[in-house]
């Protein structure tokens, strides 16, 4: 078997917000093109580590962070890094979607212009190329210059994923992607998931279990603020190892 290739190495990480540790001893590795879902109850540390990612958790005060986090290898907590190209590299999209009040076409140029893109020609390129990787792109190409606050819950999300394409990250984080859709959007933006993993490595925290279960490769569940069990979805889903594991995709607590 040829060894994975790892693009984050979490070891023994501890997040305290003041005295109060949020996370405790996380051990996680997120293998490249995989996507990786983030199970467990409400404030049980999920989104706490989505955020520490891609730095997000900076800007929360009092917020410290200890143990070994590695992103292609390199320690990306190190005070010399740097924070806003591992922006660019690790996206997020979140759980409402959230479209700038510009144009569609303004929300997709945003980030490459931000980093150094000027030349009209590339951008309309990137506007359609990734308005293309997330299917809007025939839904919308007639109005480019209207406002994105026009489009729908689940087009606007589709939206969000494609302006996080834009400045061709090589990780989407998504939290809670779906829980603000319709059924027909959640089922088009999971498919949406699925399709990107082929070029991207995607890491999507989800309270919906079937969603984990349809979408995702691996899963990791999360309880007060530690990882109880993390392996290949189809064996924590049918096999879990950890008797509170069974518990909570059973139904009987959470």
């Amino acid at each position: 078997m040829m060894e994975r290739e790892k693009v984050f190495e979490i070891r023994d990480m501890d997040l305290y917000y003041g005295s109060f540790q949020a996370l405790k001893k996380i051990n996680i590795d997120i293998y490249k093109n995989d996507i990786t879902a983030l199970i467990g109850p409400s404030g049980c540390g999920k989104s706490t580590f989505l955020r520490s990612l891609n730095r997000m958790n900076d800007l929360v005060e009092g917020c410290r962070i200890q143990g070994s986090l590695l992103f292609d290898g390199e320690d990306f907590y190190n005070k010399d890094y740097d924070v806003i190209g591992l922006r660019a590299k690790v996206g997020m999209v979140f759980q409402k979607p959230n479209p700038f009040p510009k144009s569609i076409y303004e929300n997709l140029a945003y980030g490459p212009k931000l980093h150094g893109v000027k030349d009209k020609k590339k951008l309309d390129q990137i506007v359609e190329r990734t308005l293309t990787e997330v299917g809007l792109w025939e839904e919308v190409k007639d109005r480019l210059s209207k406002s994105a606050l026009g489009l729908s819950g689940g087009q606007a999300q589709r939206l969000c994923i494609a302006r996080c394409l834009s400045v061709e990250p090589e990780v989407i984080l998504m939290d809670e992607p779906t829980s603000a859709l319709d059924p027909i959007a959640t089922s088009k933006v999971e498919a949406l998931i699925q399709e990107l993993a082929a070029n991207y490595t995607i890491v999507i925290v989800t309270h919906n279990m079937q969603q984990a279960g349809r979408i995702s490769d691996r899963t990791a569940f999360f309880l007060s603020g530690e990882i109880m069990e993390t392996g290949e979805t189809r064996k924590i889903f049918t096999n879990p190892s950890n008797p509170k594991t069974e518990e909570y995709i059973t139904g009987r607590f959470g």
